[in-house]
């Protein structure tokens, strides 16, 4: 099994700026990809940032706004955002695509953080 423990979230001003993270342990081999969704009240759950490889894909919503960065060393996702604005409201849900010690792949989300904008 491979757990996720996100931290971060909370209620920011418009224009302002939070950073996630996501560390994750366990039986973990390797991993190949780690990333962000969020999903919004009435809304259905949507890619924020991913870094697969050395290129991160970003939504174009929050493209030069947000940064997605690794520390493969410590196996930790994180996600700078930067100039936010309500509608980035959401819950925040981090995600990996692992091999496991045991050599089988899996998709592993994290619990959720709540991200709030409002002046």
């Amino acid at each position: 099994q491979v757990q996720l423990v996100e931290s971060g979230g909370g209620l920011v001003q418009p224009g302002g700026s939070l950073r996630l993270s996501c560390a994750a342990s366990g039986s973990i081999f390797r991993i190949y990809d780690m990333g962000w969704y969020r999903q919004a009240p009435g809304k259905q759950r949507e890619l924020v940032a991913t870094r697969a490889t050395t290129t991160p894909i970003y939504a174009d919503s929050v493209k030069g706004r947000f940064t997605i960065s690794r520390d493969n060393a410590l196996n930790t996702v994180y996600l700078q955002m930067n100039s936010l604005k309500p509608e980035d409201t959401a819950i925040y849900y981090c995600y990996v695509k692992v091999v496991s010690l045991s050599l089988q792949p899996g998709d592993y989300w994290g619990q959720g953080t709540q991200v709030t904008v409002s002046s």
